[in-house]
């Protein structure tokens, strides 16, 4: 599954038309589809691009093209978080092992395009809790699946950095 952040890590903001009715009916629409397929579901690359800013679970807004806002959205998914803020509604923690970051393969395939550096940078704090910047995760993650590329024809057309670089480095880490 790979929905955009709107549609799952906004849910900590807002959850279909909000209580006033402004907001987007579409609003966090996948987080009950993620909830009622969480035993059954394998992967889960949110897009962690195409996106607006979006708050992270220490109540800042994180913006795409850093490795704080993959920090922060993954952080999101791995130790799950309250609904629109309420206690009392929370999506629960995925597993580890269901959550891979989705990303921009080159600059020109997506919004939000982040350097292999920054890339990595974010899987260190995520998967190692090093070097992380200013997003703290509420966890260290060893079991992140890993990182999901649109679109491999943009890869392609980049020669292969995004699956040559990452490749590497997830190939390290095992």
């Amino acid at each position: 599954m790979a929905p955009e952040t709107f549609f799952v890590q906004l849910g900590y903001q807002f959850y279909g038309p909000g209580p006033n009715g402004a907001a987007d009916n579409r609003s966090a629409s996948y987080l009950p589809v993620i909830h009622a397929l969480r035993n059954d579901l394998t992967l889960l690359h949110v897009q962690d691009y195409n996106s607006g800013p979006i708050k992270g679970l220490d109540d800042q807004y994180h913006f795409i093209g850093g490795h704080d806002f993959h920090v922060a959205m993954t952080d999101m998914l791995l130790a799950g978080f309250p609904i629109t803020g309420d206690p009392a509604k929370v999506f629960p923690p995925l597993r580890q092992d269901q959550v891979a970051i989705g990303l921009p393969a080159p600059p020109n395939a997506g919004n939000g395009f982040t350097t292999v550096a920054e890339v990595q940078k974010a899987f260190d704090c995520l998967a190692k809790g090093a070097g992380c910047g200013a997003y703290r995760p509420r966890g260290v993650y060893p079991g992140l699946k890993g990182l999901m590329a649109w679109p491999i024809n943009w890869d392609k057309h980049n020669g292969y950095e995004f699956s040559r670089s990452h490749r590497t480095y997830l190939d390290a880490l095992t």
